[in-house]
């Protein structure tokens, strides 16, 4: 198991079975949605997932037609988004894990929207845009 928490505790989670994956993303949305150069992220079979407290906190913004991020609405930590081309697979915001989990980072996804200021120092593979199926 692995639990989760938002900065100021209202929101905690549990997340069972394994993780798929867990990426760096360098898009504009996940930058800003965590004033970073980039998010940490892993996906989860929604199945996986649980929130254990906080769930009246939780608020959701809808950042592109078929994406909702959702966030602590009291601290404003964002927690994991869903889309519907994801269907049943939610994107957890890694920076709220209180465990480690079993994966590592195993790409950078966007990075043609990378910020301008950060360099990438890594032999993970890059992708400019997403990942082809199945990379």
């Amino acid at each position: 198991m692995i639990r989760g928490s938002c900065l100021c505790g209202n929101v905690r989670y549990e997340i069972h079975g394994k993780p798929q994956f867990m990426y760096y993303c360098h898009c504009v949305m996940c930058r800003k949605a965590t004033g970073t150069s980039f998010a940490t992220n892993m996906f989860v079979r929604a199945e996986d997932f649980r929130i254990t407290a906080g769930r009246e906190s939780l608020k959701a913004y809808r950042s592109s037609p078929d994406e909702f991020r959702h966030f602590c609405g009291n601290c404003g930590s964002p927690v994991y988004s869903e889309a519907e081309h994801r269907k049943g697979i939610l994107s957890i915001r890694c920076g709220l894990l209180n465990d480690d989990p079993p994966v590592r980072p195993a790409r950078h996804i966007y990075t043609a929207f990378k910020a301008p200021w950060y360099e990438i120092h890594d032999h993970i593979p890059e992708f400019p845009g997403a990942p082809p199926a199945g990379a």
